[in-house]
């Protein structure tokens, strides 16, 4: 992966449902797209967590899809300088990434341990594209994200958002109920979905980063639905 030239780049925006169209084939196909994803968002977190202490606090809010997936395996790359805590907050955990991160010294902790702590950095790896409806934070990582609030919205803690930030609508912009982490950055991967730059999207997605997973000739045969300016694009060498 390497960096665009740019310090921020003008991209093509594209619906869940466009992006989810473009890699159901390299998907099928057995391309290793959630590797891609991984291996960009570590590089983005390390980034972040070398403008702050280390070693550093990092709590990782695992959903059960593939947005919790991508963050367990990028903290599995993070190694051991960090105090890293795993929460599944799903009705299941992508069980390979949760042992990859658990192997690279994440703990898996509940949510009392996690409304008790204070972090440093969380990655929000809840919800995705795939969440159907209006996405609106439930069950255990409400009560997380309700106690995280102050400090995220203080600057005390940093947010990654995986893809999204958790409860954004993905091509609206909008929230069911206002109940989402404001990100530090945003690490969206294939194409920049439309919510990230609409209606409450800027305010809470922050920087946008775009990951390059390998969707660029299949985007370009989708219609676009609009284009933004976001802060940069990685790219796969």
């Amino acid at each position: 992966m390497r960096d665009d030239d740019q310090e921020s780049s003008t991209v093509k925006l594209y619906t869940a449902a466009q992006v989810r169209e473009a890699e159901r084939p390299l998907l099928d196909a057995g391309e290793p797209l959630m590797m891609r994803a991984a291996e960009a968002l570590a590089v983005v977190v390390s980034e972040e967590l070398e403008r702050g202490p280390v070693p550093a606090r990092v709590l990782v809010l695992a959903g059960s899809g593939n947005n919790g997936g991508d963050a367990l395996f990028a903290v599995a790359r993070l190694g051991r300088r960090h105090a890293i805590d795993v929460l599944p907050v799903g009705t299941a955990v992508h069980e390979a990434g949760l042992a990859a991160a658990v192997a690279g010294g994440a703990h898996v902790i509940d949510a009392a341990e996690a409304e008790d702590a204070e972090y440093d950095l969380v990655l929000d790896g809840v919800l995705g594209t795939g969440t159907t409806g209006a996405p609106t934070l439930r069950g255990i990582v409400r009560g997380v994200v309700e106690q995280l609030l102050p400090a995220v919205e203080s600057g005390r803690t940093k947010v990654v958002a995986v893809d999204l930030p958790s409860g954004l609508h993905p091509d609206e912009g909008t929230t069911a109920d206002g109940l989402v982490l404001p990100a530090t950055v945003t690490v969206t991967f294939g194409g920049v979905k439309a919510g990230l730059t609409r209606g409450d999207g800027p305010r809470l997605a922050g920087r946008v980063v775009l990951v390059d997973i390998g969707l660029g000739e299949r985007l370009a045969a989708i219609e676009p639905v609009g284009e933004a300016s976001i802060d940069r694009i990685v790219t796969r060498t």
